[in-house]
């Protein structure tokens, strides 16, 4: 067996396990991380990096109260990690403007509940775009996080803050003793489990099903969602704010490339690319922003989103396994929710009072 002395193992490292890890040993745990691949390769890196749900207001409830402690939380968490010499994960404050609105009072209504300044978005937003805009709304305190190196910044901040991670590490079995888990099993070894977290994403469902198919509750709603996204090699300046038209999205990131996304097809665990996706995302993006045709496509990639009912993820302890703990599900909005979902697991393993209230993340939702 081996010797593995961390209060909590954690399987995963997207931003949901990541930003879990960091909230436990904030708070005294220890924690080990074990991942199937290289660290942090599947959806969270694999996103935009909007700090927004695509129009809040038609989100749940739940969703909301998970996102406006999120963006509160994500200047204090960029300060941390570039002040510990990490890798600055360029979060940026650049807005977003949203060209398409048809339930302008809702977006407002919702705007004004959440204190997100919004407002009627002028001509000058629109010089370098071809949009059929209505009622049109800019909101210019939205940020972005590039996550690939959100994910990288925060993988070297927790490493030199004591957690362990363990790589190309895959699951084999899961064995348990008087109604919790004793152990997992693993191709590099059996791990000793004080507590475990599965911050598994879209995988979650699946692993659940193969290694604890006893359980009455199981998070069978999760399933993979692809998402195809492209990156445009432009200039600086291009673009200097997120754009949202219909269902599609423009990203500028600090040195000029922009990312064009994204697709919603439900393919299992295809990850493959399609040439017809890509020259859909390629229209959109050269029709809405006509000079990114004078701009290479420089990359062409896919991800897995943890797909759930309504976008809710499960943030809970197993009803019937009192040391197994899920914190996925959260579909397009795991880097919007990830660190009000990781500090929610960690009050209710910690049994601390939480400050959101947890029913609706309870895998008994589904009874």
């Amino acid at each position: 067996m081996i010797k593995n002395n961390a209060d909590i193992t954690l399987i995963g490292s997207g931003i949901i396990g990541l930003l879990t890890a960091k909230s436990l040993i904030q708070a005294g745990a220890t924690v080990t991380v074990i991942e199937k691949n290289a660290s942090s390769q599947e959806a969270s890196w694999a996103g935009g990096g909007i700090l927004l749900p695509l129009y809040p207001w038609r989100q749940a409830q739940a969703i909301t109260d998970l996102v406006i402690p999120s963006l509160q939380l994500y200047p204090q968490i960029s300060a941390e990690l570039i002040a510990t010499n990490a890798l600055d994960p360029e979060w940026t404050q650049c807005g977003l403007l949203i060209t398409q609105n048809p339930d302008i009072d809702v977006a407002q209504k919702w705007c004004t509940t959440h204190q997100i300044p919004a407002y009627p978005a002028d001509a000058t937003l629109f010089c370098t775009l071809h949009s059929k805009a209505l009622h049109p709304l800019w909101l210019p305190s939205i940020a972005q996080a590039r996550n690939p190196r959100l994910l990288k910044s925060l993988r070297a901040f927790l490493a030199q803050s004591g957690v362990q991670f363990v790589e190309n590490c895959v699951l084999t079995d899961i064995t348990f003793k008087n109604q919790q888990v004793h152990s997992i099993n693993t191709t590099q070894g059996i791990f000793a489990i004080n507590q475990l977290i599965m911050a598994t994403g879209a995988w979650t469902g699946q692993l659940c099903q193969q290694f604890l198919p006893t359980l009455q509750l199981q998070p069978t709603q999760i399933k993979p969602v692809k998402g195809q996204m492209l990156l445009f090699n432009a200039q600086p300046h291009t673009l200097k704010n997120m754009v949202l038209e219909g269902d599609h999205y423009l990203i500028p990131r600090r040195d000029g490339k922009i990312l064009a996304g994204s697709s919603v097809e439900h393919t299992e665990f295809d990850k493959s690319t399609s040439p017809v996706i890509k020259d859909r995302l390629y229209g959109f993006a050269t029709t809405l922003l006509p000079a990114l045709k004078n701009f290479s496509v420089t990359n062409h990639w896919a991800g897995l989103r943890p797909g759930t009912e309504h976008g809710i993820p499960y943030i809970a302890i197993h009803p019937e396994i009192s040391n197994l703990s899920i914190n996925a599900g959260h579909f397009r909005n795991g880097l919007t929710m990830a660190p009000a979902s990781a500090q929610l697991l960690t009050d209710l393993i910690l049994k601390r009072s939480p400050s959101i209230d947890p029913t609706p993340y309870q895998l008994t939702r589904n009874l």
